[in-house]
């Protein structure tokens, strides 16, 4: 508009006709009028929709979330030319236990189709370490980092989540897909009582916010959700990968020493819908936020993640194919919400049509 106000208030030389009667000066300043015209009621003029989000109480950038497990301890990524902090929203840090641990041995990572398996085991220096050396470094300036914490037993999961209750950290992140050593190695989310002593633990130990990663693994994923919620978490992050194994025919042999491992990639990408269409119908009536994730490796991935009820979108393994993923989905996320006259992100999320 000031190019064309500039026009407007030039002096137009003496002797010559005001348009229409004739003169190329008008004609081209009535040109430049319509021009500019037409660009300011282009929809690419007008302003891009918000992308932040609120999530349990935090301050998101982007709904996007760099998930556990695929980036580190958060240092390795900002190296890639490129790639930007400011796309994400929060970055969850790799699986953390009290005391330090060495993994799996060897084979722990197996490309499949579609995905990925992967068990690697929970290798990580310890809670403390990661407090006093990994944290301090990190780039909080620019995202948020949130924690994962992993644990043998309920007073395991409250010592991880009181040692990074005191840390930069904005929340934390449960993951109860680790074995209960004291119950004969049943995995914490498979059952849900289980799953909810893990959250009162640590809702004793933290006032942090607490989001539990659910299994898809669990039987009945929406009663474990609620009694989650009935013992403290804060919101959900679904789905946690599910259970597979891969084969070396030539050798008769497991591929992965641990025999199974975690798949994760766009194959589970449907399951991964179907869990979190049953969370959010126990969630939505509380106000209980989730992250939605499994298989998002496109921006039409994380929409309909977003449509079916994703207050943020999980990105993991689609890092591996694409690390510059977050970019591309941000730019897609911006663009079909403005072509469908959304002003927000908040606006796209629970739109499920069923009826």
């Amino acid at each position: 508009m000031g190019a064309y106000i500039a026009l407007v208030n030039r002096q137009v030389p003496q002797g010559r006709n005001n348009y229409p009667h004739g003169n190329a000066f008008d004609s081209l300043l009535f040109l430049c009028y319509l021009i500019i015209i037409r660009a300011m009621s282009d929809s690419s003029c007008s302003p891009r929709p918000s992308l932040s989000q609120s999530f349990a109480g935090l301050s998101l950038q982007t709904p996007l979330v760099l998930l556990s497990g695929c980036v580190g301890f958060g240092d390795s990524y900002p190296h890639v030319e490129g790639f930007s902090y400011h796309d994400v929203g929060a970055v969850v840090l790799k699986g953390t236990t009290l005391e330090a641990r060495m993994g799996n041995a060897p084979h722990r990572v197996y490309e499949t189709a579609s995905g990925m398996l992967n068990a690697i085991g929970l290798q990580n220096p310890g809670a403390r370490h990661v407090v006093e050396h990994i944290l301090p470094k990190l780039p909080h300036h620019e995202t948020q980092f949130w924690a994962n914490a992993n644990g043998t037993s309920p007073e395991e999961y409250a010592e991880v989540a009181r040692i990074f209750d005191n840390s930069p950290v904005t929340a934390i992140e449960i993951n109860i897909s680790c074995p209960n050593v004291k119950e004969g190695g049943v995995h914490f989310g498979n059952n849900p009582a289980m799953a909810a002593r893990v959250v009162a633990a640590m809702r004793q130990a933290t006032d942090k916010p607490l989001i539990t990663k659910l299994s898809p693994n669990n039987a009945d994923i929406a009663e474990t959700a609620r009694c989650c919620i009935e013992a403290g978490s804060d919101a959900f992050a679904v789905i946690n990968t599910l259970v597979g194994m891969a084969v070396d025919v030539t050798q008769r042999k497991p591929v992965i020493a641990n025999i199974s491992g975690g798949l994760s990639g766009p194959a589970i990408k449907p399951v991964a819908l179907w869990k979190l269409y049953q969370v959010r119908a126990v969630t939505k009536r509380h106000g209980i936020p989730i992250v939605g994730q499994g298989g998002i490796a496109s921006a039409e991935d994380a929409l309909g993640f977003a449509i079916v009820g994703a207050d943020a979108l999980g990105v993991g393994t689609g890092l591996f194919y694409d690390p510059l993923l977050c970019g591309k989905i941000i730019e897609g996320l911006s663009d079909y919400l403005q072509n469908n006259q959304m002003s927000a992100y908040h606006d796209l999320v629970g739109s499920l049509q069923t009826i």
